[in-house]
């Protein structure tokens, strides 16, 4: 390959990528520390989402990209909502809502989310406030059913505080 058809190449790959979004680029955080996340919900008076998912599922993978992320991205979520994610599996630490010590696991185990993906929603001293939406449902009505979720747990916590 001459000079001048490499610096066609290293040009024409260099363009195509700066098109290409990364895989994963973007991601839900993970809870850490439920005691700082309700210091932030109860500071926005907004409710806590928390997606219950597995890395290796796909269905789980779809909400997060398809409405989660979008949704984040949307200044209007930002006086809503808060979102974070929890590997059902894991064994990573996380402090609960009471201060305790768990593992993202038994902290699954213990708000009965067997299922992957399953959104709870709940206020800043850890109640939940929605019914659990478990697994995708129907992908063209689940952005709605998010909503509606969000509306109804964003109400119950302003209505408290009044």
């Amino acid at each position: 390959m001459n000079r001048a058809a490499k610096r066609i190449f290293v040009i024409l790959t260099w363009i195509v990528s700066s098109w290409m979004h990364p895989a994963n680029a973007e991601e839900l955080p993970y809870v850490q520390d439920f005691t700082a996340e309700a210091v932030e919900a109860q500071a926005k008076q907004v409710p806590i989402l928390v997606l219950f998912m597995s890395s290796h599922c796909i269905f789980c993978e779809r909400v997060v990209q398809e409405f989660l992320l979008p949704m984040g991205r949307n200044a209007e979520y930002d006086t809503k909502v808060i979102m974070r994610q929890i590997e059902i599996s894991s064994t990573t630490r996380l402090r609960d809502f009471n201060g305790k010590m768990t593992s993202q696991a038994a902290f699954s185990r213990a708000h009965n989310a067997k299922f992957a993906p399953t959104v709870k929603l709940f206020d800043a001293q850890g109640h939940e406030l929605t019914e659990p939406i478990v697994g995708l449902l129907t992908p063209d009505y689940y952005g709605g059913y998010l909503d509606i979720a969000i509306n109804e747990a964003l109400a119950k916590v302003r209505q408290t505080k009044k």
